[in-house]
């Protein structure tokens, strides 16, 4: 059966047909109806007919109406993101944090999204906004302002305890309570914007990434050695490091119900002066604190004669004592050459260059002039002695100022010392039961944390920060650290299903699942794209459920 438009006295009508085979078994087609002339039909008057035959075969309700498609929306990376959030309980810690009957807005939601935000697409609180227009967020509330976000912000510091204490309860089943290997760094935040506030944190200060001064506030990190953050701390931009060590400490052992802390953190905050301070503060608590440090540059004058008499074993360790304590130390005989030759090749350059102004300065005492400027003996020193000082060779190229002439010597012995050191990590710890092998390889995972900073500047963008007061910043810490936590998760979840995608990648691929909304008349259609064999491993490997 069909239709069929026929032709008679110049006009058109639309008829129902169908087809049949006669006696003879010809085939020959009759009218079942005929439905009227082709240009007094409108689509209303056809649509009951389609609708009616759509139903006899189960398919969707016909229309003339037009099919109106909206831009698809990136839904699996905030799916899968959500759902990581929900599993870890952060939207149960922060709802119980900030409650509050005056609020009129999901606080949480806000919270959330500049959270995902800084994983997906980190842009300012403005840019914010825009990138939730693209997405389809779950359970966010049908309007969201800048005011909104800034309020939520401001929320989150007003409830700044109670939500720290609820974030620790929910990381605290994740840390083992007979041992604990916490790592500690610091990292510089720059800032944006000019001013003074009270109690302002943005100061200037030594800026790690840029190597001069900044306008910035410093941020600390703690985590265990599975990589997994376990808290932050926010200090003026011009706060000395070794200062920010007791109070970390202090709330670590608050929050959490680690017996064995062991201690690991770079040299520059931890020192042989304030480790019995921190050990004191572990004893009150009757807890037990350890430490890996490696020992100072400013120290190694006193261990000369301990490193001439250190016989290292076949994997390149070797034990002795320090300061009543167990030194540790590591041997690279590839790195030790190397930076041997390297500073050999530095001093021949210098000495290269000293000799060619030493022949000057002689060719002009003998009376031979040559082209340009006229050279001197006090001229030869200036440009000797900053060429050395670039170098950082002071200690081993020394000019001879009291001489008429230019001269100068190379101490050899310091460069016998300096060689002593070469491709060697000294390494302190009073932890009685650790190998010189675990030792070494706990101090070299400090290098973890520098990869957390390193997603926190490049992936998470936590800089440079447009805020200016306090809290805020504050604030601003707190949500790059909130994703940073959602990053760790997802690594170690990737890691343990030996799937070789990065958190990035991972996000990259589920973002491609997009929602589709489309409109027919009064109806609307909602749906999601498809998923693909790799989406769904992505899924599993990270323990997460498919999206419906």
């Amino acid at each position: 059966m069909y239709t069929r438009i026929t032709k008679t006295g110049g006009r058109q009508y639309l008829q129902l047909v169908e087809s049949f085979r006669n006696d003879s078994g010809k085939v020959r087609t009759r009218v079942v109806a005929n439905l009227g002339r082709l240009d007094q039909i409108t689509p209303e008057q056809l649509d009951p007919l389609i609708n009616g035959l759509n139903r006899a075969v189960g398919r969707a309700h016909n229309t003339s109406s037009q099919v109106i498609q909206e831009s698809g929306l990136s839904f699996g990376d905030v799916f899968a993101l959500h759902e990581l959030w929900r599993g870890l309980g952060i939207d149960t810690a922060l709802k119980r944090a900030m409650r509050s009957s005056r609020r009129a807005f999901d606080a949480e939601a806000l919270i959330r999204a500049m959270v995902f935000n800084r994983l997906c697409d980190p842009t300012s609180k403005l840019g914010c906004l825009r990138w939730l227009e693209t997405v389809a967020m779950p359970a966010m509330p049908d309007t969201v302002s800048h005011q909104h976000l800034l309020r939520a912000m401001d929320a989150l510091m007003d409830h700044a305890d109670a939500v720290a204490d609820a974030l620790a309860r929910q990381i605290r089943p994740l840390v083992d309570r007979d041992l604990a290997i916490v790592f500690y760094d610091l990292t510089t935040v720059r800032i944006h914007g000019g001013g003074e506030v009270d109690d302002d944190l943005r100061a200037f200060g030594m800026n790690k990434e840029t190597g001069g001064i900044a306008r910035q506030f410093v941020l600390g990190v703690v985590q265990t050695a599975e990589g997994l953050p376990l808290m932050h701390t926010v200090h003026p931009g011009n706060v000395g490091e070794t200062k920010t060590l007791q109070g970390m400490l202090q709330t670590v052992l608050q929050r959490f119900p680690v017996q064995r802390v062991i201690l690991v953190a770079d040299r520059g905050l931890l020192s042989l002066e304030n480790i019995d301070e921190l050990t004191a503060l572990a004893d009150q608590g009757g807890r037990k604190l350890e430490f890996i440090l490696a020992v100072p540059a400013r120290r190694y004058a006193d261990l000369v004669e301990t490193f001439q008499n250190l016989t290292f074993c076949e994997h390149g360790l070797a034990e002795a004592t320090f300061a009543g304590h167990r030194l540790i130390v590591a041997h690279d005989p590839v790195r030790a050459a190397d930076q041997s030759d390297r500073r050999r090749g530095r001093i021949r350059d210098l000495e290269a260059m000293a000799d060619k102004m030493v022949t000057k300065l002689d060719a002009q005492d003998d009376g031979q002039t040559a082209r340009g400027r006229r050279a001197c003996d006090r001229g030869a020193y200036s440009r000797f002695t900053r060429a050395v000082a670039e170098a950082q060779l002071t200690r081993f190229l020394k000019a001879d100022l009291q001489a008429d002439r230019f001269s100068y010597s190379v101490d050899e012995a310091a460069i016998a010392r300096a060689e002593l050191f070469d491709g060697k990590l000294a390494l302190l710890t009073n932890a009685p039961d650790l190998t010189p092998a675990e030792t070494v390889s706990r101090y070299k995972s400090l290098a973890d944390i520098e990869r957390g900073f390193r997603v926190l500047k490049s992936d998470i963008e936590i800089a440079p920060v447009h805020h200016r007061l306090p809290d805020r910043i504050r604030a601003h810490a707190l949500i790059c650290f909130l994703a940073l936590v959602l990053y760790r998760v997802m690594r170690m979840r990737l890691k343990a299903k030996r799937h070789d995608a990065s958190p990035r990648t991972a996000l990259d691929l589920l973002a491609r699942i997009q929602k589709h909304t489309a409109h027919i008349g009064d109806r609307t259609f909602n749906g999601t794209s498809k998923t693909t064999p790799e989406q769904l491993d992505l899924f599993d490997a990270l323990s997460l459920p498919r999206p419906a």
